[in-house]
């Protein structure tokens, strides 16, 4: 009689499986907690998607506040940021926030909307349009901002931006110009080479290098990122020569981390740059 009813039980558990397989076959995967809404540009009247996932504990801890996580390239980081903080935030391992992915603005083809809106400068040598990382910035701080703070529980002061390549740049200008904005800045694989190297011109004119800086800035990229290796820029030269300048800032209240990913290249360094560089700034 006991060797009967593990036979049932196991032949129901795997009726149930295949039921539930077939009951889910065909049909998308969904993030959980997530949505997707659109917002415009009221200057540029363009259209960009926004990604919104909630934390786990969000509909229990209706007066908690929530850091919030905003990701650049939102087609390519959501969904990896989503599924690489699942573990370490249910586990406790990680403070629990949204995460709110900024895509490309609806209609733009193929790199067009990053490369426009990621640049901090005009730049000759691209057929495409560059230089908008000001109304960008700007569009981010007055539209997106003011957005997820009226619709979502989220402690003002706990702002984190990851941003790669491009995104990476992007990063570096806001930081450059508005340090303020975002109270953790993850800069993965920053293209420092974009125009002649104009971000390092930025920052030998910036003034806000020497405000009162109070932030968190990881900075990473992967060992391979360089002209010997996989790279046609020297990038891993260029983000050392930025974390030695934040370095030279002597903020006191600026905290910096430069990581240089193993075996990396950069198509491969991002996952690990932005999990790495969450767990240093939210990781418990």
């Amino acid at each position: 009689m006991k060797y009967l009813l593990l036979i049932l039980l196991v032949f129901n558990i795997g009726y149930s499986q295949q039921a539930l397989a077939n009951k889910t076959k065909g049909k998308p995967f969904h993030i959980p907690r997530s949505l997707v809404t659109e917002l415009i540009d009221p200057i540029s009247k363009r259209s960009y998607p926004l990604f919104i996932k909630l934390p786990k504990s969000y509909a229990k801890n209706m007066n908690k506040k929530y850091p919030v996580i905003y990701l650049t390239d939102a087609n390519y980081a959501f969904q990896l940021v989503s599924g690489a903080t699942r573990y370490p935030m249910n586990a406790n391992k990680m403070e629990e926030a949204i995460i709110v992915g900024i895509s490309y603005a609806i209609g733009s083809k193929h790199d067009s909307s990053r490369v426009r809106d990621y640049t901090p400068t005009l730049s000759k040598a691209w057929k495409q349009h560059t230089g908008g990382a000001q109304q960008h910035m700007e569009f981010i701080e007055n539209i997106v901002f003011e957005y997820i703070s009226k619709n979502y529980r989220t402690d003002i002061h706990n702002r984190t931006f990851i941003g790669n390549s491009l995104g990476g740049l992007f990063g570096t200008y806001m930081l450059l110009t508005k340090p303020k904005l975002f109270k953790n800045y993850i800069l993965g694989s920053p293209s420092y080479w974009f125009d002649n190297q104009a971000i390092f011109r930025l920052e030998a004119a910036s003034s806000q290098k020497s405000a009162n800086i109070n932030a968190n800035v990881f900075i990473s990229i992967g060992e391979r990122e360089t002209k010997n290796l996989e790279s046609l820029y020297e990038m891993v030269n260029d983000a050392e020569r930025f974390y030695k300048k934040m370095l030279n800032w002597q903020q006191p209240n600026l905290r910096a981390k430069m990581l240089i990913i193993s075996q990396a290249n950069h198509q491969t360094a991002f996952p690990t740059t932005a999990i790495q560089g969450l767990h240093w700034i939210l990781g418990k």
